[in-house]
């Protein structure tokens, strides 16, 4: 076929879907519709650490997919995150692992380089890179995006008040309570974060340094599919905690989905948390793990404070076909009710095995047992980031002087 012939039949397809039943006119017209044709699709390139995966860095990648059409994410190694902050929580398998589960990611790249260059935009097809509003430099202080920005390759995505990794690591250390308030205080911002480490109270970076995370509708809509089930989709419920979302809660969850076609998480409360895991438990609160979740590809919906013993009720309203829970033991409510003895009783529950035996607490004990690394590590993150943020300052009252 031509190529006149191949955009005739384009423009003929084009004109039916927006109802248009006039003939072709004249070569301009064939001319607009051909590039609408041949305009190849725009892919965003996303770089950096991803380690103790969170919503924040989900919802950078929501924003980076809305730039384009695909999304690729580059990965740092072991080695290279170790030269430049410090050693990782989670090994690069397991950080590949947890970006390839998120819904927005279409492919996946170990062994980025630290500064983002334009060879590996254009190795991968890139249009151009994305990333959110801090700073990120390398061990010798070195913006780690200033050869894309100088070849206006870089668009910027407005980062996730109220995360980081550098807190959650503060909460885990510390075992502090502040994240999860209950009563009149639960929505009180947090003036500071979870841990100084070893700083000045005043010596916050403004990119780490968070406030509590204040949940929205608008935030929790735009991390929702926002489809139901189809007729005749087999529904199946899961329930938990799924605090610090992590490598075994994403394949619990991918083998989970495998029993049916609509998967629905269901989350505990706080206080419920803590009652059977203790401690400072949970490390996230209700409303930063509702968006850790819903950032998961195979989870198609959650319940937001689900009950502890699964009712009837849940049973019926959701039409729940099928009940799981992994290898982790089951705590009874006040010691002698199962919570998944309805669910028992109608033949509907199975244990599965996800072949995973990461747990939080596992994590917790990894940053544990290098508590003095991390804090070295995030002392010197917050001091670079202080030392970035007053020089842009006084930058820009340079500019505003001149």
């Amino acid at each position: 076929m031509s190529e006149v012939g191949l955009c005739t039949k384009t423009i003929l397809l084009l004109k039916q879907c927006f109802g248009i039943n006039a003939e072709i006119e004249n070569q301009k017209e064939i001319g607009f519709f051909e590039e609408i044709e041949k305009r190849k699709e725009i892919v965003a390139w996303c770089d950096g650490c991803y380690d103790m995966v969170h919503f924040g860095h989900a919802n950078s990648l929501r924003q980076a997919k809305a730039l384009g059409d695909k999304v690729i994410v580059g990965i740092h190694t072991d080695e290279e995150i170790t030269k430049h902050k410090g050693p990782p929580v989670f090994t690069e398998e397991e950080r590949v692992k947890m970006v390839k589960g998120i819904k927005w990611v279409d492919e996946v790249v170990l062994g980025a380089p630290y500064v983002t260059t334009l060879e590996v935009l254009d190795e991968h097809n890139c249009d151009f890179c994305v990333h959110g509003d801090d700073i990120t430099m390398t061990a010798e202080g070195v913006d780690t995006y200033h050869l894309v920005k100088s070849a206006n390759r870089y668009k910027e995505v407005r980062r996730t008040a109220g995360v980081s990794t550098t807190d959650l690591v503060g909460r885990m250390l510390l075992l502090t309570r502040n994240h999860f308030r209950q009563g009149s205080s639960e929505y009180d911002i947090e003036k500071e974060g979870s841990s100084n480490m070893g700083q000045d109270s005043a010596a916050k970076s403004p990119w780490t340094g968070v406030s509590q995370f204040l949940p929205t509708t608008q935030k929790i809509i735009q991390f929702s599919d926002g489809k139901a089930p189809k007729p005749g989709d087999k529904i199946v419920y899961v329930a938990g905690a799924f605090d610090l979302f992590h490598v075994g809660h994403l394949d619990f969850l991918e083998k989970a989905k495998e029993q049916g076609d609509f998967l629905i998480v269901g989350l505990h409360t706080d206080p419920v948390v803590n009652s059977y895991k203790g401690s400072n438990y949970p490390i996230m609160n209700l409303h930063e793990r509702v968006l850790s979740v819903l950032a998961c590809k195979h989870v198609n919906e959650v319940v937001i404070g689900a009950p502890y013993c699964v009712t009837e009720d849940l049973l019926d309203h959701f039409r729940v076909d099928v009940v799981c829970h992994g290898q982790t033991p089951i705590a009874f409510e006040n010691g002698n009710i199962d919570p998944y003895g309805i669910p028992k009783i109608r033949g509907i529950f199975t244990v599965i095995d996800s072949g995973n035996s990461m747990t939080t607490e596992r994590i917790v004990e990894r940053i544990i047992s290098h508590r003095l690394e991390y804090e070295r590590r995030n002392c010197a993150k917050e001091k670079k980031e202080i030392e970035a943020f007053e020089a842009l300052q006084r930058a820009k009252q340079t500019q505003k002087a001149g």
